[in-house]
């Protein structure tokens, strides 16, 4: 009788499933396989993100090597007033712009030692005239703290990409140099300078790409990157203006060319013009003769 079960594979598998024990193995064994393989695909997708990587709120990783890396600005941070509450505060003296009126230009005028230069960034007071928290317009790392005779306290951010930020006029500084800060952290509070001593308690506050400054009011509300793209339109029209300028520089050289050529006279009329001068005077010497 055994031998004709083994005989028959059939009809020892309907037996084998038979078994009270043999559908909650099969199932079990299923899920435990899921589960593996849910696992697997979760550590996988982890492993291609790089943790070491700074995340979007700005905050710095550390690098395969354990050094820690330089802070970069996160593409959702934006240029804000580097003051704590911007409904309170005004500006006291603007950016100097080429391009602006002149009376927007004599206004962006700053007068020391009997000179007057262009403000390089922008001039802000309190409505009340106190003091106020002087704060970080964007995150970055501080890398000059210092006292200067003429701007007072003087903080300096590296924001990565050739992008800084200035603070002068300051006093009471609460960061040192090459510490971290946050974009609204505390840097200082308001003072004054002897550059702008006209404006009184204030601070003096700049937005620079590869050290030169622009207007922090074109910038607010603005991430880093569009600071990149008005550099790049700005030499694209530059350029434009340069070959424009070449060209009528060609033309106007073609013209002068042309006008040269018209005065000179050819030289087949001036030798028939003193062909026809010799003439006459042949013809009155055979006359005489």
């Amino acid at each position: 009788m055994r031998e004709e079960e083994n005989k028959n594979p059939r009809k020892s598998k309907t037996q084998l499933f038979k078994k009270r024990w043999v559908f909650p193995a099969i199932y079990l064994a299923s899920a435990a396989i899921i589960l593996t393989a849910v696992l697997w695909y979760q550590n996988s997708t982890t492993d291609l993100a790089d943790p070491t990587t700074e995340t979007e709120t700005g905050t710095p990783g550390t690098a395969e090597n354990g050094n820690e890396t330089v802070p970069v600005i996160s593409n959702v941070e934006k240029f804000s007033m580097p003051v704590v509450d911007p409904n309170s505060i005004e500006i006291q003296k603007h950016f100097y712009d080429d391009e602006a009126s002149a009376e927007e230009q004599e206004a962006a005028l700053v007068f020391y030692n009997n000179t007057y230069a262009g403000n390089t960034g922008i001039d802000i007071v309190s409505k009340n005239g106190e003091s106020f928290d002087v704060v970080a317009s964007l995150s970055g790392t501080v890398t000059r703290v210092v006292k200067d005779p003429l701007l007072g306290f003087v903080v300096e951010l590296d924001h990565g990409d050739g992008i800084t930020t200035m603070y002068s006029a300051l006093e009471n500084v609460k960061v040192e140099e090459g510490a971290d800060v946050a974009q609204g952290e505390l840097l200082a509070v308001a003072g004054r300078s002897l550059y702008n001593e006209e404006a009184g308690v204030h601070t003096h506050f700049e937005i620079r790409k590869d050290n030169e400054p622009v207007n922090p009011l074109d910038f607010f509300e603005k991430n880093a990157d569009s600071l990149e793209e008005a550099k790049k339109e700005e030499a694209a029209t530059e350029t434009d203006a340069n070959k424009e300028a070449e060209g009528e520089e060609a033309a106007d050289e073609e013209t002068e060319e042309g006008a040269a050529d018209e005065e000179a006279p050819e030289q087949g009329e001036e030798d028939a013009e003193g062909d026809t001068t010799d003439t006459p005077d042949a013809s009155i010497g055979q006359a005489k003769a």
